[in-house]
């Protein structure tokens, strides 16, 4: 049966995330129906990343076995399939039958935006987080350093997590302005559940000033979840990149 790697992007508001759910519109469900609908019979579809309810991807990676070598056709035969649904496979292309996209993953990356303005927003509505208050770029990305390395990231760990550890390793998180847009990129081997929405809304209150940055390694420090600041919603973070070697 050959395998075949997915390059997907999906608008993540009308899906209860990513992991398929009896009953409910999810990406993992929506891409297995189509996918079933090309091959004739049902296809499991496994991907690197499991973002939440209304969490975006531009460059989420999956994995599915076909009955059927159909070539250069898969992505746009699972793109017919899926519409109207905001999803679409980038590119599919045939891999070994060892490739795994969630375990052989090296690197995640995740963007979250931020519009920092007073005014009601249109074009980026349910893409972005905007925040009204003028937010100090530079001291939010001074605070996120504390955060990269090898720690226990408790604090920023949802009570509903089922990773076997908080223990993880942050490689990079930077903090930039453009205009009145402001980016957090991050990127780590894995994360653990709403880790980047705490994070981000944690750095959100140093940026307002209602917090110092060394707010941000003492709460790490305590390994609380009650010590974290508020969850940035969902409409500001997309999976950006998955790596593989």
């Amino acid at each position: 049966m050959p395998r075949y790697r997915l390059l997907i992007e999906y608008h993540g508001g009308p899906f209860q995330g990513w992991q398929k759910l009896p009953g409910k519109p999810t990406v993992q469900g929506m891409l297995e129906e189509a996918a079933a609908q090309l091959d004739g019979r049902p296809v499991d579809i496994f991907g690197a990343g499991r973002t939440d309810s209304g969490v975006h991807a531009t460059g989420q990676v999956a994995h599915m076995d076909l009955e059927t070598d159909r070539g250069s056709k898969v992505a746009d035969a699972m793109n017919f399939h899926l519409r109207p649904h905001p999803i679409a496979v980038l590119k599919a292309e045939r891999v070994t039958d060892a490739f795994h996209a969630r375990f052989d993953a090296t690197q995640r990356h995740y963007r979250y935006i931020v519009i920092n303005r007073r005014a009601d927003l249109t074009v980026d509505r349910g893409l972005a987080w905007r925040v009204p208050s003028k937010l100090d770029a530079e001291r939010m990305h001074d605070a996120a350093q504390a955060l990269v390395g090898t720690h226990d990231f408790t604090t920023f760990r949802d009570t509903d997590c089922q990773a076997r550890t908080p223990v993880k390793t942050l490689n990079e998180f930077t903090v930039s302005r453009y205009g009145e847009r402001i980016e957090f990129t991050c990127r780590a081997q894995s994360f653990i559940h709403r880790q980047v929405r705490s994070m981000v809304g944690s750095l959100i209150e140093v940026g307002r000033g209602k917090r110092n940055p060394d707010w941000l390694a003492d709460i790490l420090a305590a390994v609380d979840r009650t010590q974290c600041g508020p969850i940035a919603p969902a409409d500001g973070l997309y999976l950006e990149k998955v790596d593989y070697d």
